[in-house]
């Protein structure tokens, strides 16, 4: 029974800080748009992000087809 006494006001402070920092999302801003950024992730952007990562994994994946390849044809 004594523990309550240490639960409940630790349950309240912890309610005030969630409630603290959903305030603070709000007042920041965090919750304007959300379906713009949804719908950012579903449109496909032509431009690599890195210069060199679209040039690196066309090396990777026809490597990988050149030893598929040797290994069919050796066999």
């Amino acid at each position: 029974m004594d523990i309550l006494f240490l639960l409940i006001p630790l349950s309240a402070v912890l309610v005030l800080a969630i409630v603290a920092i959903f305030g603070w999302a709000v007042h920041a801003g965090q919750f304007d748009d959300l379906e713009r950024e949804g719908e950012r992730l579903l449109q496909h952007d032509s431009d690599p992000i890195d210069e060199g990562q679209s040039d690196s994994a066309g090396v990777k994946q026809e490597s990988a087809a050149i030893d598929i390849g040797v290994k069919a044809g050796g066999s």
